[in-house]
């Protein structure tokens, strides 16, 4: 299958009071952490009103997803966690773009996917992450996506809205690890340069029921990430890893 590497670096024509705030501290960051390919599928964007499902390995991936997408030309909306919208500033900042905050264990944690349709219906691109949380490892090797929870299979069904699988590699080069190790691994990155890749798939439709749906998203992103893990130069030679 031929993958179409991107090259452009930035969206022309666009005032930098249009872009949103995560997405122009992603693009802004990310390139002064590492070496960021970006590869996709034929159909070379991410159409309106598509769900961008990635894989979560660390804290700096939300960071590659953004980058990679502004090179394409998309601002998404992010479901993100809710903690976000504490920060002052930043908060109505997070709301007036759109993005949905995430209360994660509560009642009101369903209701993010009803703002999220109501998104998908005005043509935004919405981003999900489907395993929610991240993984509980310290070391700095990639991993495939763990269990996915419902939510991104109830949007898909709801909406019919098509899913784009979307697989990163090498974020936890940047971060992982106890505390001390995270703040060493930032400061030390635009040193070392690690290479991040990331690869979107082909779009694809969910259907049958919630745990059919749910299993054909997890094939998806992990395909995606399997691309994503073979772009990595170190990874050229060696096998992929275990998932």
């Amino acid at each position: 299958m031929r993958h179409h590497l991107v090259r452009t670096q930035g969206i022309t024509g666009r005032s930098e009071s249009q872009q949103h705030v995560l997405s122009a501290f992603a693009r802004t960051v990310v390139p002064l952490l590492g070496r960021l390919t970006v590869t996709t599928g034929a159909a070379r964007t991410v159409a309106p009103g598509s769900i961008v499902a990635p894989n979560h390995t660390a804290l700096a991936d939300p960071g590659l997803v953004l980058a990679a997408l502004h090179r394409l030309g998309v601002e998404p909306v992010v479901l993100a966690t809710a903690g976000l919208w504490k920060v002052p500033v930043l908060g109505r900042r997070l709301t007036r773009e759109g993005h949905i905050p995430v209360h994660r264990g509560s009642r009101s944690a369903a209701a993010a996917l009803d703002l999220a349709a109501d998104a998908l219906a005005a043509g935004r691109v919405v981003v999900i992450y489907p395993e929610g949380g991240l993984p509980r490892r310290r070391d700095s090797a990639d991993h495939g996506p763990g269990a996915f929870r419902t939510g991104l299979a109830r949007l898909a069904l709801t909406t019919g809205a098509p899913v784009v699988p979307l697989g990163h590699a090498g974020a936890r080069r940047i971060v992982s690890g106890g505390r001390a190790k995270q703040i060493a691994g930032v400061l030390t990155a635009p040193l070392r340069r690690p290479d991040l890749h990331v690869h979107l798939g082909e779009p694809v439709h969910l259907t049958g029921d919630i745990d059919e749906a749910t299993a054909h998203a997890r094939t998806a992103v992990e395909a995606a990430w399997r691309q994503a893990v073979g772009r990595l130069p170190s990874s050229r030679n060696a096998s992929l890893p275990r998932t």
